[in-house]
């Protein structure tokens, strides 16, 4: 058996026999669960119905807010007009009201625009004062429009709602909101390669940094090459994480699906939806729903899952070189953080390219110059290849990732090789630069 599958061996199973490292493979799908479950359970309870006291002086717009009252609302607005409007102030609190809305009573409905007050303890919803504009301004424009006697019903019935219909070159129906979905496919595993690079990238850090620090490291150089023995840890490392990471996904989705069918709990955007309007929602949008998981399989699948793997490996082993790097060049986690910035940025980065470029225009200069980039690209290109993306650049990309991967790890392995035996002292970005020429 080589060297580097003897190292490989040593640190997946020094990693899952580790207690701390089976608690956290259990406990964490526990955690994540429950969470969603308690969050689900938060969502569908029914809000607490707020009181809104309407004091409408000019008897034109109280009868518009009580037609708002439905069982769906969270307000409810009661006409109190006929009562002072300083006593419905003073006692908001007493009375338990939201607030009072305030409508004078002015020589022209048009003066009312800026003279309307809602009075409150607290601060309101941007909703509720953006839906009780609305409301105000709606009957305003149907009083203006009555004044200049003009037909409110022959304008209500001359206004337009288009709605243009998608197809393809080839003749097919298309779909709005695909692209949406396509990015959510590509973010969802760009996301998962950040935050797999993030959390196992640090435990190479931590494993590199615990032998430097016991003097392990100083017993088993004398036999293993820097090179392989950081090599050896990145693998280990990777395998340890896959099946962590394999359990978190077994676990979660058996826990949510016996949460969903034993107990009733919706988990997601739905948790909180009447049953009579998803059935209607179904009813529907069938046929929508139909087109759309058509579409869905036309998208290049294979491309997809191979482009995650590929670029998975090649982003985790990238990032884990720096991450090896940096614990062979300080004594402690706290020293580490002046290296880990510049680490961390390029992911932010491509998830800030890979939403708001990828997203408005996937074949766009930036989103295919940061798809080549390797720092950037594990992510980036993800996001691109449910668009569509020419082999062309899938071999570039992949090129320049692995072959940076190689040029890192040969550079790493310098700074590894002089900086596992360095103690006590707090390297500065200078002194790294002179690891590299020895």
């Amino acid at each position: 058996m080589s060297i580097i599958s003897l190292i490989i061996k040593r640190e997946f199973f020094a990693k899952v026999r580790n207690k701390s490292f089976i608690v956290m493979t259990f406990l964490s799908p526990l955690l994540f669960v429950g969470i969603a479950v308690f969050v689900s359970y938060l969502s569908s309870m029914k809000a607490d119905v707020k009181q809104v006291a309407i004091h409408d002086e000019t008897g034109l717009f109280a009868k518009e807010f009580i037609a708002q009252n439905t069982e769906e609302n969270q307000y409810k607005y009661l006409d109190l007009s006929q009562i002072d409007s300083q006593y419905l102030k003073d006692s908001i609190a007493s009375n338990g009201y939201e607030g009072v809305l305030v409508i004078p009573k002015t020589a022209a409905v048009t003066d009312l625009e800026n003279k309307i007050e809602f009075i409150s303890d607290g601060s309101p919803s941007i909703s509720f004062i953006e839906n009780a504009q609305d409301i105000i301004a709606r009957k305003i424009t149907k009083i203006n429009l009555e004044n200049a006697h003009l037909d409110t019903l022959a304008i209500k019935k001359a206004q337009a709602s288009v709605n243009i219909n998608i197809a393809k070159t080839s003749g097919e129906e298309g779909l709005k909101g695909l692209n949406e979905a396509k990015i959510a496919i590509g973010g969802a595993f760009g996301y998962l390669i950040m935050m797999f690079i993030i959390i196992y990238g640090n435990m190479v850090m931590r494993s590199v940094i615990e032998e430097k620090t016991n003097r392990i490291v100083e017993i088993i150089i004398s036999s293993v090459k820097p090179f392989q023995l950081m090599i050896g840890k990145i693998i280990g490392t990777s395998l340890a994480g896959i099946l962590q990471f394999t359990i978190w996904v077994i676990i979660g989705l058996s826990l949510l699906f016996a949460a969903s069918v034993f107990f009733g709990v919706n988990i997601g955007p739905a948790a909180n939806v009447s049953p009579a309007l998803i059935e209607h929602s179904q009813t529907e949008f069938a046929g929508t729903a139909q087109l759309f998981i058509k579409e869905l399989w036309n998208l290049p699948i294979a491309s997809i899952l191979i482009g995650f793997v590929v670029y998975f490996i090649g982003g985790y082993f990238l990032y884990s070189s720096f991450y090896a790097a940096i614990g062979a060049a300080v004594d402690n986690q706290t020293d580490s953080q002046q290296f880990l910035l510049p680490v961390i940025m390029p992911l932010m980065l491509s998830v800030y390219v890979g939403f708001f470029s990828v997203v408005n225009n996937p074949n766009s200069t930036m989103a295919v110059a940061f798809s080549m980039i390797p720092l950037t690209s594990p992510i980036v290109m993800l996001m691109r290849i449910p668009f569509g993306v020419p082999w062309w650049q899938l071999a570039i990309s992949v090129t320049l990732l692995f072959g940076t991967f190689l040029l890192v790890v040969w550079f790493a392995a310098k700074i590894y090789r002089i900086g596992i035996l360095m103690y006590g002292k707090k390297p500065s970005w200078k002194e790294l630069y002179r690891w590299l020429k020895y």
